[in-house]
């Protein structure tokens, strides 16, 4: 059956280990938006309007002989075969653990060749990549699964700070609530903003001027098996208020400088100076969310001597400046 122009239908996949709150929540807003867009339209007397969201569950199902990918659900009698969206909801794992079904990957495949738009939320983008419809691509997932994300699938371009990458025909989102994002912007797309707005403001979520990198915390690599690095990193975590360049480091892992960046590159995957700034930057964020301490004393009590210059670093790293950084975060 070919989709019908006065629909438009979005399935959610509801995989082995997929987060059922993200399943029943974004199945409501999209019923939500509809239910707005009838009451505009009884309110206004308009005729023409965008179409209704019609949303199906899809999962695999076995009748005891075949495996096959098939639709789940209450809301309707019977889904199209040409689907406009496909949403993979996040799961509480990394999606590394076991292999997915190769017939849920062809299933997504050949929806996206059809012509839907795919989507993820959180740790659904490992779903995603595996299918390889992500090689060569911007995508984002939860933050904490970044590193094992990357190494993974080196051929995504993981930009794990942004909490939405829309990349035209796929759509990607960061943590488990996310789902609420991406539901807001798939609204907005198929039915457009002003319904979008009214949604965000029925469900309180802000629907934009939101990153991942506002919430990420800095988790350096501990468990790389080079004990002279490690102990700079346990001396640094101690003392990165106080002034360090890289002969000082250096000297302290008792190294040649080129030895030591070397190494510590290799270790951390960071430059040290880079490495010593997010060690800063996360004791200033605690400072300005549990403080009233002004932000040029927080910046000499990390380690700068010049606050001006922190600041830029500051804002660079988190993408908010310290006073938008503690009215949002600040607690009384």
């Amino acid at each position: 059956m070919a989709a019908n122009s006065d629909q438009t239908d979005i399935a959610i996949l509801n995989y082995p280990g997929a987060q059922l709150a993200a399943v029943h929540g974004l199945t409501d807003l999209f019923l939500c938006a509809n239910g707005m867009v009838a009451q505009q339209l009884a309110a206004t007397g308009a005729v023409a309007a965008p179409p209704p969201l019609r949303i199906s569950h899809w999962q695999l199902a076995s009748d005891g002989r075949d495996v096959e990918m098939a639709f789940v659900s209450e809301q309707i009698a019977a889904p199209v075969e040409q689907l406009t969206a496909v949403i993979v909801p996040p799961s509480l794992t990394d999606g590394a653990t076991e292999a997915p079904d190769p017939l849920l990957l062809d299933w997504l495949v050949s929806q996206h060749r059809a012509g839907a738009v795919l989507s993820s939320v959180c740790a659904g983008a490992f779903l995603l990549a595996e299918s390889g419809l992500l090689a060569g691509r911007p995508a984002t997932t939860h933050w904490v699964f970044e590193e094992s994300f990357a190494a993974r699938y080196p051929a995504v371009r993981v930009e794990t700070d942004k909490l939405i990458v829309e990349d035209g025909d796929i759509i990607t989102a960061g943590g488990v609530m996310a789902w609420a994002n991406l539901g807001l912007r798939l609204v907005d797309r198929f039915v457009g903003s002003a319904i979008m707005l009214e949604v965000a403001r029925f469900f309180l979520v802000d629907p934009s001027g939101r990153e991942q990198r506002f919430y990420s915390c800095f988790a350096p690599r501990l468990q790389h098996g080079d004990a002279a690095i490690l102990n700079i990193q346990h001396w640094l975590q101690s003392n990165c208020d106080q002034v360090h360049s890289v002969a000082t480091m250096a000297a302290q892992a008792n190294l040649s400088e080129r030895t030591f960046l070397r190494r510590f590159q290799k270790a951390t995957g960071m430059k040290p100076t880079a490495y010593l700034q997010m060690l800063r930057v996360g004791k200033a964020r605690e400072l300005l969310e549990f403080s009233a301490i002004p932000f040029q004393q927080i910046a000499w009590q990390v380690g700068y001597e010049d606050p001006g210059a922190f600041r830029k670093v500051f804002q660079r790293i988190m993408g908010l400046s310290p006073g938008d950084y503690r009215r949002r975060f600040h607690v009384s």
